[in-house]
């Protein structure tokens, strides 16, 4: 009810609205920032806002972005398919399918922490895990 209510308000209106809930003074006048802004904040007391494990989340990915270390990375390898994703290949006249997991790799219930231990284990020789089941990135030369 109070989100559909922020529609019809006027932009002075908008602003004591701010005022009530924020308890400071709007920071400018776009009537689209306040309700955006407004509209989030109302559902967040409504409903309780972000739970700490998103926030936790976000405040890593965060400290991530702006290179500070000490943390484990948790930026997924863009070259890394969904999660749930089978990978299947054909060695040695054998079909293998690899599940990509959240932490790794499954290739036979063992658990690889790379692409390219889950190759090698398959192959009995080093590989490029990416090369090995086709999802590696197009060549300099190619693009």
């Amino acid at each position: 009810m109070q989100l559909a209510a922020l529609k019809r308000m006027t932009v002075i209106e908008l602003k004591a609205k701010w005022n009530t809930i924020f308890d400071t003074p709007a920071p400018n006048n776009s009537r689209g920032y306040l309700e955006l802004r407004l509209g989030y904040r109302i559902q967040e007391l409504t409903l309780g806002g972000l739970s700490r494990e998103t926030r936790r989340t976000l405040d890593l990915l965060a400290d991530e972005i702006e290179g500070r270390i000490g943390r484990k990375s948790i930026i997924a390898d863009s070259r890394n398919p969904v999660v749930g994703t089978r990978l299947i290949r054909e060695w040695d006249g054998m079909e293998h399918s690899v599940t990509v997991m959240k932490d790794g790799f499954d290739w036979q219930g063992r658990k690889f922490k790379s692409l390219s231990a889950a190759a090698r284990a398959i192959t009995g020789t080093q590989w490029n895990g990416y090369r090995f089941f086709g999802l590696r990135e197009a060549r300099r030369d190619d693009r």
